[in-house]
């Protein structure tokens, strides 16, 4: 799940009885100090205005190195990083910096050879076993990911960060049975937290009877997406109460699979059983083959008739629903995501009209974009995911990168472009147009890290020969 954690190298204050020279050591600390602190713009400019005057100091290059990493620039984080490394070519803690910089910027080949290289002078190092899984699971060699998390485990069995690497590879691979098993692991490395538990958890035991409430634990995605084991709840004589976050509940209210819903946040029902939403495939058995169907989501008539209103000025037009970013908390939303000038070429096919879906923080910046006027803001004022799910049975098509405007249009049994990033979540595994969780969406995949040329481009060709073929009119 987690990348590794940068590893300083500063080393002491560079000393010597010049003025010169004490100014530089104390600029040299004052952007450590900054880092530390998170005062990142301080201690950028203090580490350039250093390194100007003093550029073979591979601890500051380093430095700066995690610095514009944790900014998100991370082609910019790689080159430091091999400044860093050429400077002090036996630097292990350097060298696995550079590992970290080189994923991120997508060039995974070299961090390949580099995360081979950290393993190789660290080798009993439970985080260099774990980080050269990552990027064998980014390159979609699961088996190898699985043995060398293995190999790791032998050495630390209890490491947290192996177990979920273990865990990822098998689901990626499409290996269910023990894949969700072993990603009860996620729980044990600090990304995200229980809580206290207002009931027993659920082991399996029998459910005539019994009130189980259901936990979210991650995204909305997610609900969205398991919630298609509910009613195998219910068929266990269970009564079902499901937790959501406010902007599902009228989404979920009226399904058929569940008795009773309450609000992340209020008062907890009292339940016999306890559990969470990624548990249920390994409680209750999950097979690729056999996965059941999303279950009913109800749209409520006055969302229907506000996306109806929204969209009507476009009839007879291909009404295209697009969106470019999920959450920006995501600390991998980097990996998945791109602006909407991305989305442009596809506002020139004749007849076709775009609806933007994205809401969140980013929308501001949208509505000041040229891109605006171009795609329509059909989201920015929804109340909840009722009123996108209404909107998205309006359109035509969806296409979105992977987030939760995704599998809304998945359990919605509506078409859906879903453009993927060449190391995708291990629903989608690392290659093919289609999956067993979603029969309605067909997955574009980046041919090479990084390249979303090539899957717009894929995109476009696909889009205009659609629009063609249903007569789309301007």
């Amino acid at each position: 799940m987690s990348q590794s954690g940068e590893q300083a190298r500063v080393g002491a204050r560079p000393g010597g009885v010049g003025a010169a020279r004490r100014t530089l050591g104390e600029l040299r600390e004052q952007g450590i100090e900054a880092q530390r602190a998170g005062r990142l713009e301080e201690a950028f400019l203090a580490y350039r205005a250093y390194l100007q005057r003093r550029p073979r100091d591979s601890g500051i290059w380093t430095n700066l190195g995690a610095l514009l990493r944790r900014r998100g620039e991370h082609q910019a984080a790689a080159a430091c990083q091999r400044r860093a490394q050429a400077l002090a070519p036996e630097d292990a803690a350097i060298l696995n910096n550079l590992g970290n910089a080189l994923h991120d910027a997508d060039l995974l080949d070299e961090a390949l050879e580099i995360r081979r290289e950290v393993l190789r002078r660290r080798p009993r190092d439970a985080d260099a076993h774990a980080m050269l899984a990552v990027t064998l699971r980014a390159l979609g060699r699961m088996q190898e990911a699985q043995a060398t998390a293995e190999a790791g485990l032998l050495l630390h069995p209890a490491d947290g960060e192996l177990r979920v690497q273990r865990a990822m590879a098998m689901l990626a691979a499409g290996d269910y049975a023990q894949g969700f098993a072993a990603f009860e692991a996620r729980w044990e490395i600090g990304e995200i937290s229980k809580g206290e538990s207002p009931a027993p958890e659920w082991a399996g035991e029998p459910l005539e009877g019994r009130r189980i409430l259901v936990l979210p634990e991650q995204g909305f995605g997610d609900t969205l997406l398991m919630s298609r084991f509910l009613p195998a709840l219910k068929a266990r004589g269970a009564q079902v109460i499901l937790a959501v976050k406010p902007p599902l509940r009228r989404l979920f209210e009226g399904a058929e699979c569940i008795d009773e819903l309450v609000e992340i946040g209020a008062a907890r029902p009292q339940a016999d059983f306890a559990a969470y939403m990624m548990a249920l495939p390994g409680l209750l058995g999950c097979d690729a083959a056999r996965l059941p169907p999303s279950p009913g989501l109800r749209v409520p008539a006055d969302s229907r008739a506000r996306a109806r209103a929204l969209l009507q000025p476009w009839e007879g037009m291909l009404r295209v629903g697009v969106c470019w970013s999920g959450s920006v908390t995501y600390k991998a939303n980097f990996k998945r995501s791109f602006g909407p000038e991305r989305f442009l070429p596809l506002a020139r096919i004749p007849g076709v009209q775009l609806f933007s879906l994205y809401k969140g923080p980013l929308l501001e910046g949208f509505r000041r974009s040229p891109a605006s006027a171009l795609i329509v803001d059909a989201a920015g004022d929804e109340r909840d995911f009722a009123d996108a799910a209404a909107t998205i049975r309006e359109l035509d098509l969806v296409i979105t990168m992977d987030t939760a405007v995704a599998h809304l249009a998945g359990a919605l049994g509506r078409p859906v472009w879903n453009l993927l990033a060449f190391s995708p979540f291990w629903l989608y595994g690392h290659a093919g147009e289609t999956t067993p969780w979603h029969p309605s969406m067909r997955l574009v995949r980046q041919p090479r890290p990084g390249d979303w040329d090539a899957a717009m481009q894929t995109v476009a060709e696909g889009l205009a020969a659609l629009a063609a073929s249903k007569g789309a009119r301007p």
